[in-house]
């Protein structure tokens, strides 16, 4: 394989957690008295940390919102997750190909460890991902767009981020991996192949992702 290192999204990469978080969040806003669609919170919020919802209510609205949000919301979402959760169908046959072929590979979110763990351990893929292989925006302050959580992520690994291959669904994703420098396949199962301006490659199914990164 080409790369060094594969460095994972989280959310709609590894689990499909996409669908249930911004289902609701766009609720939650809603109930706020900040009408959002689940379409709205797709585009707005989907890959972003949380401090984006925050800082768009506020530059839209001039209203804060409550100091319990976070974590109201994840008690939803973690609520949720224990009924709903998969892991995205084919990624564990591409983290065991990676595993065979001795490629290092971890993931890197702009979700809370917490909400990592949570998603990995209802799905099993906590197996495939300890903690040395875990990373979060937590971890650098600053969430994607910004290139720092990748940077970080492949400075831990020890792997310079030109040998570095990113597996992003999100625009903001794709936009951090590029201007970390690293490669970055941008998988359209869920958002629009136009969206993810600047991947080096886009797929559809995990079932060609290996053949994408060899």
């Amino acid at each position: 394989m080409r790369y060094e290192l594969v460095i994972f999204d989280n959310d709609g990469v590894l689990v499909d957690s996409e669908p249930i978080s911004n289902r609701l969040l766009a609720a939650y806003l809603t109930e706020l008295g900040h009408p959002t669609s689940y379409e709205d919170s797709i585009r707005d919020y989907m890959g972003s940390a949380m401090h984006r919802v925050h800082d768009l209510v506020l530059e839209r609205t001039g209203e804060r919102l409550p100091a319990e949000f976070d974590d109201v919301f994840h008690q939803r979402v973690f609520a949720a997750f224990e009924r709903e959760l998969e892991p995205v169908a084919g990624v564990v046959d591409v983290l065991e190909k990676l595993a065979v072929d001795e490629v290092p590979y971890c993931v890197a979110s702009s979700g809370s460890h917490e909400r990592i763990r949570v998603g990995h351990r209802t799905t099993g893929l906590d197996r495939w991902f300890d903690e040395a292989r875990v990373f979060s925006s937590q971890d650098v302050g600053k969430g994607k767009p910004a290139p720092d959580l990748f940077l970080y992520a492949a400075e831990r690994m020890g792997v310079a981020p030109q040998r570095c291959a990113v597996v992003e669904d999100s625009p903001l994703g794709v936009r951090a991996a590029v201007a970390a420098g690293m490669d970055v396949y941008g998988f359209t199962a869920m958002t629009p192949a136009e969206k993810l301006v600047g991947a080096t490659e886009l797929f559809a199914g995990m079932g060609e992702l290996a053949g994408l990164l060899a």
